[in-house]
């Protein structure tokens, strides 16, 4: 039985010459092998030829399936969207009459912002192991700098050294900080509400309408460029406040101003609807006051954002002790030529890139959720996807949602519709304008010299990059392109910032003119090691 079985597959092999295959990319027929190794061999080639096609077949079929899941929730959010606010103008009905007045004072509300529940994109991928391991490599990495720290004060000093004298130089002042930030919130939950609600009380039924807006618009701008513009750049320019409590007031104050101009922007039109006699509608025109403190500040934060955010401060902390400090300690004793600039820069994109994960982090996604969190508030997308960006005009839009939003309905499209929609070039220019200015004007304040280079990277680089590396590009290739880049400009920033903070300190001038207020100190300083000041 053996011989019997083992014979029939030679029979078999001898009765047919030849075997068609339509998987061969020559004629498709194969000579019938002469033995069993060269079969084997034939079975496994065809086999792995299946498993390569089944293979690309499910990449095809995943990434359609993944197309249409995104256009199917796509139209699930605009579909929520819309019966949300055919519910809202169920509850607050508009006559006729005031949606055209209303179409004619502001822009079309159909094209507002609508706010949809909706969980932050890391939470949403920090549920993938895969994704959460990455969360787990950076956590590593902090713990390699904490440890490389220690050992190397441990090898310099002969004991453990935890002093964290950065981080209490940077929040120095803090009381400061507070009574300021204290008078700041105060006079902004007061003074724009009662300037509101004071000129829609009488607005609707004055006869001289124009006389009081001009009183009250001029009383508010008054307050904004007295209280939020003047008072804290006063106090940070008047008592020298290091680095992080200045970024805190000078943010504040930007913030503030945010909020104070889009709570004003978004109930004028309301008051400019009623009609005149109407006097039972005006509280309907102006929010209760509760939702303005709602809308303000909430006083709560989550303990588990907030250890991430004081972790991401300690990350930091240790980024500029072991990466940053001392390289440009040294640098900055040094000429400046063109040598050392093209490696200050490579030297510091590794910090920059980390300062920028750090930030989006600690910022966008804890700080932000912390706040949602405690208001109750349901639309988490602070930001979107904007490391899959292949364009930069993308990535503007999608790295911080909320600042892009304030700039989109405030800014660009209040200037198309004081100009008739014509000059959209003009209103991206204005945009442009509008952000590269309040970023160097933070960076100014606070690190307490003038250099432009964010204003540079904004004007110059980053309009031309919107314009060039538009949303037309697709493809990995811009993607890497994108990330290139935006690598390449945090190593800029890191490095030109850098060498200009210790040449102030390390050149310092005791009567500086005007133009030497302008020019950059690190183009010309020259420090003598005995004659430096001790710099942080």
């Amino acid at each position: 039985m053996v011989n019997e079985g083992a014979g029939a597959p030679r029979s078999r092999r001898g009765s047919h010459k030849v075997v068609p295959s339509s998987d061969q990319d020559g004629t498709g027929e194969v000579p019938c092998p002469s033995n069993g190794t060269v079969e084997v061999k034939h079975i496994i080639s065809a086999k792995l030829q299946l498993k390569k096609k089944a293979e690309h077949l499910k990449a095809d079929l995943m990434r359609q399936f993944d197309t249409q899941v995104n256009e199917f929730m796509d139209s699930l959010i605009e579909e929520s969207a819309s019966l949300g606010s055919s519910h809202v103008s169920t509850v607050f009905p508009l006559s006729d009459k005031e949606k055209s007045k209303l179409r004619h004072t502001r822009p079309s509300q159909g094209q507002s912002k609508q706010f949809v529940i909706r969980r932050s994109l890391l939470d949403e991928l920090f549920e993938v192991n895969h994704i959460r391991t990455i969360y787990h490599m950076f956590i590593a990495l902090l713990i390699l700098f904490i440890f490389s720290t220690l050992v190397v004060d441990f090898i310099d000093e002969g004991r453990l050294v935890l002093e964290f004298d950065l981080l209490v130089y940077a929040f120095g002042q803090f009381p400061l900080v507070v009574v300021t930030w204290m008078c700041m919130f105060l006079s902004t939950l007061v003074v724009p509400y009662v300037l509101l609600s004071v000129w829609a009380g009488v607005y609707p039924t004055s006869n001289h309408r124009a006389l009081w807006t001009v009183l009250a618009g001029s009383l508010l701008l008054l307050y904004q460029g007295l209280c939020l513009g003047f008072l804290p750049t006063y106090v940070v320019l008047k008592n020298g406040l290091p680095p992080a409590s200045c970024f805190i007031l000078i943010l504040e104050q930007v913030r503030l101003i945010m909020k104070a101009h889009s709570f004003i922007r978004e109930n004028v039109p309301r008051v400019l609807s009623l009609e005149p006699n109407k006097a039972s509608k005006n509280s309907l025109a102006v929010p209760q006051f509760t939702q303005y403190i709602y809308f303000l500040f909430c006083i709560k934060i989550k303990s588990k954002s907030f250890c991430s955010v004081l972790g991401c401060l300690f990350y930091a902390y240790y980024i500029f002790v072991r990466l940053c400090i001392p390289q440009f300690r040294s640098i900055s004793m040094q000429l400046f030529d063109l040598r050392a600039m093209v490696l200050c820069v490579f030297n510091s994109i590794l910090p920059g890139v980390l300062v920028l994960f750090l930030a989006f982090f600690a910022f966008l996604h804890c700080w932000l959720n912390a706040f949602a969190e405690m208001l109750r508030f349901g639309d988490r997308m602070f930001y979107k996807d904007w490391w899959n960006s292949t364009s930069f005009a993308n990535y503007y839009r999608t790295w911080n949602v909320v600042v892009h939003d304030w700039l989109y309905y405030y800014v660009y499209r209040d200037f198309l519709w004081m100009t008739q929609k014509r000059f959209r070039a003009a209103a991206m220019l204005v945009v442009f304008t509008v952000s590269a200015v309040v970023h160097e004007y933070v960076l100014a304040i606070c690190f307490g010299f003038f250099y432009p280079v964010m204003f540079c990277l904004f004007m110059c680089f980053g309009m031309v990059f919107n314009f060039v590396l538009n949303d037309r590009r697709k493809g990995p290739i811009w993607n890497v392109i994108m990330w290139t880049l935006l690598f390449l400009g945090q190593g800029v920033l890191i490095c030109l910032y850098s060498q200009e903070w210790y040449a102030q300190r390390f050149c310092p001038i005791q009567e500086p003119s005007f133009l030497d207020l302008l020019k950059p100190r690190s183009w010309t300083c020259t420090p003598q090691t005995n004659t430096a000041v001790d710099a942080h």
